[in-house]
C-alpha cells in the first residue's frame, strides 16, 4: 500500500502520530532538542493536553530558532520545518490532522532530497509517496519507509504502537542531525 493510500486509511491518533514524527525527525533543523515533542507524544496516548503541550512545544522552539546558515537548501528545509510546526492543529480533528498530516510527509520527504548529498532523481516526492521509488536517494527512501512504518504501527497497534512509532522517528531525527552536522562541517 503506498504512503498516499495509508494517511488516507489512518484514523485520527495515526495521522496525528505520522505528522508529530515527520516534525519531530526535522526538529534538528529547527534548533530544538530531543525531547521538546515528547509531551506532545505523551497527548496521543492520554488524549489529553494537545493544545496546551502544543502552545509550550511552539514557544520553546520559537525561542531556539536554529541559527542561519549558508546553505540555500538547507535555509529551505527550515522553511518547509517551520511550516509544519506553525500548521500543528490546536484542535485534532481527523480533517484538520489528514491535511497536516499529507503536508508534514511532503514537506519531510521534501527536507531529506534537499538536505541529501545524492540525487534524488526526476520527478516531485509525491510520486515517491505514490510508490514510484526507483531512482530514490538514500535518504530520501529511508524518511519514506519511516514514515510509511510509523502510520502501519499505529494502525496495527493503536495507542500501544506510539512507543515503537517515537522509536522509529527518534533514530530519523538522529540520522537528519547528523547530515546537518556533515554539510555544516563541509562548510567549514
Amino acid at each position: 500500500m503506498s504512503l498516499v493510500e495509508l494517511i488516507a486509511e489512518a484514523d485520527e491518533r495515526g495521522l496525528a502520530a505520522t505528522g508529530l514524527a515527520c516534525l519531530d525527525r526535522c526538529v534538528p533543523l529547527l534548533g530544538g532538542d530531543d525531547e521538546v515533542l515528547r509531551p506532545l507524544w505523551a497527548s496521543l496516548v492520554e488524549g489529553r493536553e494537545w493544545e496546551e503541550r502544543l502552545t509550550k512545544a511552539r514557544a520553546e522552539l520559537g525561542a531556539a530558532d536554529a541559527e542561519p546558515t549558508a546553505a540555500e537548501d538547507e535555509d529551505e528545509a527550515c522553511g518547509l520545518a517551520r511550516r509544519m510546526l506553525d500548521a500543528v492543529p490546536a484542535q485534532p480533528s481527523a480533517g484538520a490532522l489528514r491535511e497536516w498530516a499529507d503536508a508534514c510527509s511532503v514537506a519531510a520527504l521534501q527536507i531529506h532530497r534537499l538536505l541529501d548529498a545524492a540525487d534524488d532523481g526526476p520527478g516531485p516526492v509525491s510520486a515517491r509517496r505514490e510508490g514510484r521509488t526507483e531512482g530514490m536517494s538514500p535518504l530520501v527512501a529511508a524518511e519514506l519507509r519511516r514514515q510509511v512504518t510509523v502510520l502501519e504501527l499505529v494502525a496495527g497497534h493503536g495507542a500501544g504502537g506510539l512507543r515503537r512509532a517515537l522509536d522509529v522517528s527518534t533514530e530519523g531525527r538522529r540520522v537528519l542531525r547528523a547530515v546537518v552536522s556533515r554539510r555544516a562541517r563541509g562548510r567549514a
